[in-house]
């Protein structure tokens, strides 16, 4: 026993040990230069797992959220129900509300008129997706959509409602998707930041947004989302000040980098190091924007698959275009506001205005997308916070009504990113008012979005005042079924 220890002694010098370690070594360097933080021993997420790396392979590397703010009426866009045609101006059956909590604006009607759909429906594709007559372009590129008509909610008025849609809380404060996302994956662009936010209006009537919508939360600030304005500097403070040029600029960041480290070191702030990641951030944004907001290159046939409205900015159709470019770039999470979806009155007259905005852009999009091999690495999603109700709010008349919050059951869709084409989920009853097959709540919504980047949402948590949150909370389920 003594002799062959010391053979083994003699046998494991230090070229025997550094020829057998060299693979592991090197399988260690390599994988410290491509994933930061790996051997930080950092366990923010509560699983032992790195931040920037999926949780298993992804289905989607980004994501284009083309959020509609106020709620488009999904009985006029991708829930068909003749039903309410037939039975128009009956008094919605007690056993189909089942007591329902109503908002402010309905809950003193004595009658609720049921009402159906003043414009057609029509079916598409080889996937038969009933789609309505305002939404043509939408319609044509059905078999690449899911459709899914059975999402819920517990909220029932619009902050809050918009709240929970983006962070997975009815109450502020909490990170946002693109947050999320960012802190799990980090961005693909080192000159880009990992969560853009594009805002833009429709002729009908808005509803606001604010910055706690694309929140960081409790969350590094460098998480939090940028806003692009519509102004001459689209991107604030990203500019150099008058008289200064890049030279200046960078020997004023290298002194203020400086000065943020020694107050580090005596204050141990995270939020100073995310300060000092910022001012950086917005110094090699000033090389990478301009090209981004440069439409000139674009060729024309794109243009005029857009439409015209894309070369003015601040447009929904602008705003969808710079998406493709700055996911085509390696932004993680881009989110498209686009505000006039609230119909309680003249739905008829102000829905079609609201479509046609968003109808030819949101299609060009997946085409575009399609065309450019990005479309099945990138998940594209189109919906608002909650649906409309069946029945009329206030007095029913031939040619015009509105309709109220409903957040039993809406309609949104998605497409490309890992989700199968062609599809239609879920099914409501024959009053579009109650759902009777696959419900998806938002907190399964959210779920499955995290699965289709590769991220497990119940490992994906951030520890705050002594608990762990996550974007899905305490519940939420993926839903394998919509996934290819």
């Amino acid at each position: 026993m003594e002799k062959e220890f010391l053979n083994h002694r003699l046998n494991v010098t230090r070229r025997h040990f550094l020829g057998k370690m060299s693979l592991g070594i090197g399988s260690v360097a390599l994988g410290s230069l491509l994933v930061k933080d790996l051997f930080s021993g950092a366990d923010e997420m509560g699983a032992g797992l790195p931040l920037g790396l999926p949780h298993f392979a992804p289905k989607a590397k980004r994501v284009i959220y083309l959020f509609q703010n106020g709620a488009p009426s999904q009985l006029e866009s991708f829930d068909y129900k003749p039903t309410l045609v037939k039975r128009i101006g009956e008094d919605l059956p007690a056993s189909i509300r089942m007591g329902q909590r109503l908002t402010g604006m309905t809950s003193g009607q004595e009658k609720f008129p049921l009402v159906g759909s003043k414009f057609a429906f029509h079916q598409y594709g080889q996937s038969g997706a009933w789609v309505s007559e305002i939404f043509p372009h939408i319609g044509s590129i059905a078999d690449e959509l899911c459709i899914i008509k059975t999402m819920h909610t517990e909220a029932i008025n619009h902050d809050p409602a918009l709240t929970f849609m983006q962070t997975g809380a009815q109450q502020g404060n909490r990170p946002s998707m693109g947050a999320w996302l960012s802190y799990g994956l980090g961005s693909e662009n080192k000159n880009l930041p990992a969560f853009c936010v594009l805002l833009s209006k429709g002729p009908g009537n808005g509803q606001g947004v604010y910055s706690k919508l694309w929140t960081n939360g409790f969350l590094d600030s460098v998480h939090q989302g940028v806003q692009f304005s519509n102004s001459e500097e689209r991107v604030l403070y990203a500019n150099n000040p008058e008289g200064m040029d890049g030279a200046d600029r960078r020997r004023m960041l290298d002194q203020l980098s400086r000065m943020n480290e020694m107050g580090f070191e005596e204050s141990g702030d995270p939020e100073v190091k995310a300060k000092i990641e910022q001012y950086e951030m917005a110094y090699r944004m000033q090389t990478a924007v301009p090209e981004l907001l440069d439409f000139s290159k674009e060729p024309d046939h794109i243009i005029k698959m857009y439409g015209p409205e894309c070369l003015v900015p601040g447009t929904y159709a602008a705003n969808c275009l710079l998406a493709r470019k700055l996911s085509e770039a390696g932004v993680r999470f881009v989110q498209l506001y686009h505000q006039g979806w609230d119909q309680h009155g003249n739905l008829p007259g102000e829905m079609p205005l609201q479509a046609k905005d968003v109808d030819q852009p949101s299609a060009a999009l997946i085409r575009d997308l399609k065309q450019r091999g990005l479309l099945d690495e990138t998940l594209v999603i189109w919906g608002g916070e909650f649906g409309r109700t069946n029945y009329c709010q206030g007095a029913l008349s031939a040619d015009n009504y509105g309709r109220d919050h409903h957040p039993r059951s809406y309609s949104i869709w998605m497409a490309g990113g890992g989700v199968k084409p062609g599809i239609v989920y879920g099914e409501t009853d024959e009053f579009g008012y109650n759902i009777v097959e696959n419900p998806v709540h938002v907190h399964d919504f959210h779920a499955t979005v995290l699965h289709l980047l590769g991220l497990h949402h119940e490992k994906l948590t951030y520890k705050h005042l002594g608990r762990r949150y996550r974007l899905t909370d305490v519940s939420g389920k993926v839903v394998h079924d919509i996934i290819a």
